[in-house]
């Protein structure tokens, strides 16, 4: 399915994909600012998230890199560089390892390399979260209003103790792309990836932010624009505009 997507600047292509029950225009709203002066900065809103409406969520990820194909050639577009965070930086992901020739470089954030051997423990931890949000009026209509599909369902998926695609995230070394890896230091399941992911492949770079947690793009997001610029600088995308 084509995704609903925002568009803004010109130059190179940077596509950003948000994070779970955001959307587009919602999320990486402070790094879109900072690139479209110097990049066209790409926003979809995810399979079952904003404007783009589905009902199928069986195959989450692997659809969702379908998706963002068939957006990319809707808009002509072949090589572009990805930047996503948690659910976004999954679809990254999926997307570049199916669809390598369109990904000029890829920066993700909010991954876990491995399962953690408390996982039951977390998992059961943010079920009960994800229930309390289920039980707050106010929050389910505004997400009412945010997204056109039954946004519960993506809640009710990632309930389910094996959502979660480990075996996407523990190597990156099959990835012949460029790859940033930045994290925050106060999640320490995610920082674990600071040490494993260089060791897998010369290709990828690790910025460990200070004061920053999941979501390293909202709680740094100048300290998170400046890395990434000068990694967009080192892959010489800056040079090709």
């Amino acid at each position: 399915m084509k995704l609903h997507t925002y568009e803004k600047g010109n130059g190179e292509p940077i596509v950003f994909l948000h994070t779970g029950l955001e959307t587009g225009i919602t999320d990486f709203e402070e790094q879109q600012k900072a690139f479209e002066k110097d990049f066209r900065v790409i926003a979809p809103d995810l399979r079952g998230h904003g404007k783009s409406y589905t009902e199928d969520f069986d195959h989450f990820f692997e659809d969702s890199a379908d998706d963002l194909k068939e957006t990319l050639d809707g808009l002509g577009l072949k090589e572009v560089h990805v930047v996503g965070c948690s659910l976004g930086a999954l679809v990254g992901l999926f997307f570049t390892r199916k669809y390598p020739s369109y990904v000029q470089s890829l920066s993700v954030s909010g991954l876990m390399p491995g399962k953690p051997h408390n996982w039951e423990e977390m998992h059961g931890e943010d079920s009960a979260m994800q229930s309390q949000l289920l039980n707050n009026e106010e929050l389910c209509a505004q997400l009412d209003e945010k997204h056109q599909s039954d946004w519960r369902t993506i809640i009710h998926m990632a309930q389910d103790g094996s959502w979660y695609p480990f075996e996407e995230t523990k190597n990156l070394g099959d990835i012949d792309v460029p790859i940033l890896f930045m994290v925050g230091e106060r999640n320490l399941h995610e920082v674990k990836g600071a040490a494993l992911y260089p060791e897998q492949s010369d290709r990828v770079r690790v910025a460990v932010l200070p004061f920053a947690a999941h979501l390293v793009h909202d709680e740094q997001p100048e300290l998170y624009s400046t890395i990434l610029r000068q990694f967009l600088e080192e892959v010489g995308a800056y040079e090709r505009v």
